[in-house]
């Protein structure tokens, strides 16, 4: 029970880090060597984090939620899907996005870390232009 505790705890440290734009802190939730699909496919904690940073640092404020955690432990490894919901606004205006994240999660020496991370879209509501500027 303790290794889905903390699983779930870096999917709600990624919301944190988002939310309140502290890109370091993303050290603390993938590996160096993870590999995502957010949008397109990206190489490296390095890639992951500037990918989030550009689509976000734009914006006037963001709210992550996750829920409905889906954790499957198997020794050193394990996987995670979650719902996601997140609000962008950005001069008055807002854009919601919703869907899921698929992680593959990996026990690294400093506790478990997202060895690949791939977002789901299910639906959108709001003005998409408000993270497209």
């Amino acid at each position: 029970m303790n290794d889905r505790f903390e699983i779930i705890q870096v999917t709600h440290d990624y919301c944190w880090a988002l939310d309140t734009k502290s890109w370091d802190d993303l050290d603390e939730v993938f590996l160096p060597d993870a590999t995502a699909d957010l949008g397109w496919p990206l190489e490296g904690r390095d890639a992951i984090k500037a990918r989030i940073r550009a689509a976000l640092e734009p914006l006037d404020d963001s709210q992550h939620l996750v829920a409905t955690h889906q954790v499957r432990v198997g020794g050193d490894e394990a996987t995670c899907r979650c719902y996601l919901q997140a609000q962008h606004l950005r001069d008055g205006d807002t854009f919601m996005y919703a869907g899921r994240y698929e992680d593959r999660f990996v026990r690294a020496s400093d506790g478990w870390r997202i060895a690949h991370r791939e977002i789901v879209q299910m639906w959108t509501a709001g003005n998409p232009a408000v993270v497209r500027r």
